[in-house]
């Protein structure tokens, strides 16, 4: 009974939010709805479940999605982020330690997994897991029991195990960087969440929620998108996905000066153009697009010219006088564009 109030009193604040006001999922594109299908199917069973999508996406939200579904919804749902925790103190966080296990150790410390005792264990980013780590983990997964650091006891575990990345764990095992059995005993269920990018009109419906959401929060009712504002959060790439829309809204609220907020007010990076839409090798894989349009347009020309001073050059075994009246330019000038773009030799 001591155990249980050491757990409940420990969890009230972190679960209090989520017990009571389970927040949705927002999304109509079909990429959503059928994730939100395999979340209902896997929900109903204990199977470890893996989600894998870009930073950003909302995976934890997905994992509490499942944890609220399934019969373990009026127990703990705990989360971990194995790669904000530095790597020797990861056991101590997930399994927790017995008194005198290490110098400082006074108490006996709850871990992560005693925690979620007949709910849910979230471990976010597992593939920063280190690979000692992960042994004890597979153990946990395959014989339902654990031992605190220091101790000799074996716990029992009714946990179910939800984990996340946004790496290619395939790869990883290849490179000896995470155990294959583990992979194998995780990626039962994988789900992917899929990017804010490739979901469509849900940018606007997402971009909608946080503005009613951060205009309550904020005391600044009324506030509405201007079309110009739809059109620029439509159009961006969202490299950070649904937590860089999340910001930016909550920028645009606290900045908003009238109702309408404006694409100008959004405060957003200038948009940049996909590398897989550009003729290949018209510019380098990792260009830079920051700065003005006058920096970066430059920049592109200077890539281009070269490009095109190599090839005429080729083609003509580098003759300069036959390159140059090809290219439409003098020879000196050929020579002073050669310089600059170190081809001289």
């Amino acid at each position: 009974e001591q155990q249980e109030l050491q757990r409940e009193n420990l969890l009230l604040r972190a679960e209090y939010a989520t017990r009571y006001g389970f927040p949705r999922i927002v999304g109509e594109h079909a990429s959503i709805r059928e994730v939100s299908q395999q979340i209902q199917k896997i929900a109903a069973t204990d199977t470890t479940c893996l989600l894998l999508g870009e930073s950003g996406t909302g995976k934890e939200l997905f994992a509490l999605a499942i944890h609220h579904l399934s019969s373990r919804r009026q127990q703990s749902f705990v989360a971990l982020n194995c790669a904000a925790i530095p790597e020797g103190l990861v056991e101590n966080e997930l399994f927790g330690h017995e008194k005198g296990a290490f110098t400082g150790a006074a108490t006996r410390k709850v871990g992560k997994m005693d925690l979620a005792h007949r709910g849910t264990l979230f471990l976010d980013e597992i593939g920063e897991l280190p690979l000692a780590i992960q042994a004890k983990l597979l153990r946990v997964l395959e014989e339902k029991r654990f031992e605190r650091v220091g101790g000799t006891q074996s716990i029992d575990a009714d946990v179910r195990i939800i984990v996340a990345t946004n790496r290619d764990l395939q790869k990883q095992v290849q490179e000896k960087l995470f155990r294959a059995d583990l992979y194998f005993r995780i990626s039962t269920v994988p789900i992917t969440i899929p990017p804010l990018r490739e979901r469509g009109n849900d940018v606007l419906l997402l971009a909608n929620h946080f503005l009613n959401k951060f205009s309550r929060e904020f005391a600044k009712p009324g506030l509405e998108l201007a079309e110009d504002a739809r059109e620029r959060l439509l159009h961006y790439r969202w490299p950070g996905n649904v937590r860089e829309l999340q910001n930016t809204m909550e920028r645009a609220v606290i900045l908003a000066a009238g109702v309408s907020i404006r694409a100008e007010a959004l405060q957003m990076p200038a948009t940049q153009p996909d590398a897989a839409t550009l003729p290949a090798g018209m510019l380098p894989g990792k260009f830079d697009w920051d700065g003005t349009l006058e920096q970066v347009t430059g920049r592109a020309a200077a890539h281009v010219e070269k490009a095109l001073l190599e090839n005429t050059m080729s083609e003509c075994r580098w003759n300069k006088t036959r390159a140059a009246e090809k290219l439409g330019i003098t020879p000196k000038t050929l020579l002073a564009k050669l310089r600059a773009a170190g081809l001289e030799e």
